[in-house]
């Protein structure tokens, strides 16, 4: 049986994500971040949305489209510091924002990806981040239970992908964008390059095409905001 090409059109895939969802975003600030799937995501405009992403970019890029363009109920993220209009927002009580530390942010969204329901740490005892969080007690220590983080969908960026859907990425690309896209029903790439099957070098693979369910071959040009940080 021949492997299915999954190289979808933008606005097909897009599409797909409707009012409500939760939506993962890959990145690490400008790396990473699937700013041409955020676009269309933005002229498509499905409405109260919630998004999962490790920062809300900075004013005028990536996440702050959606937050200007009024489609986002709430924002689970580590920080919002570099965005004033995230934190304007969130003050002025137009969003919901639920502050998660990075390194439990990472775990909760890729133990959702393994299949298991959650984890413990001390990671915040005692302090803001454990209100609401349910305590268990382990020889004597205080621990909190972090729950898994999942979503309907993951839009994601490679640097490479085949047609099957086996993605690569570059440096910090990587934080992020594989946890996510083995915890979202959904997941929906863009990719810089496209290459045939069997164009990856199987240790270059980050993501397998099993976790990749459409693939978008962005243009040669790409759009200015990807070449704010420069490899």
């Amino acid at each position: 049986m021949p492997f299915p090409d999954k190289t979808t059109d933008l606005a097909a895939a897009i599409s797909k994500i409707g009012d409500g969802a939760r939506v993962m975003i890959g990145g690490f600030g400008v790396p990473g971040t699937p700013f041409t799937l955020i676009e269309e995501l933005v002229r498509q405009g499905p409405r109260n949305l919630t998004i999962i992403k490790n920062d809300a970019n900075e004013p005028g890029m990536g996440v702050d489209w959606l937050l200007q363009a009024g489609l986002v109920k709430r924002l689970i993220t580590s920080h919002v510091g570099l965005n004033g209009n995230a934190v304007r927002m969130m003050n002025a009580g137009e969003i919901e924002v639920e502050f998660v530390a990075q390194g439990i942010l990472a775990e909760r969204i890729r133990t959702a990806g393994a299949g298991l329901r959650g984890f413990v740490s001390d990671i915040g005892v005692g302090t803001l981040l454990a209100e609401g969080k349910k305590r268990i007690e382990i020889d004597g220590e205080t621990l909190l239970f972090e729950p898994a983080l999942e979503a309907d969908f993951a839009l994601v960026h490679a640097a490479t992908a085949d047609t099957f859907g086996n993605l690569a990425y570059v440096a910090t690309a990587r934080n992020f964008n594989p946890l996510m896209a083995m915890a979202a029903e959904c997941t929906i790439a863009e990719a810089e390059d496209l290459v045939p099957l069997g164009g990856l070098a199987p240790d270059a693979i980050h993501t397998p095409a099993p976790f990749v369910d459409h693939l978008v071959a962005l243009p040669p040009e790409l759009m200015e905001v990807y070449g704010v940080v420069k490899r």
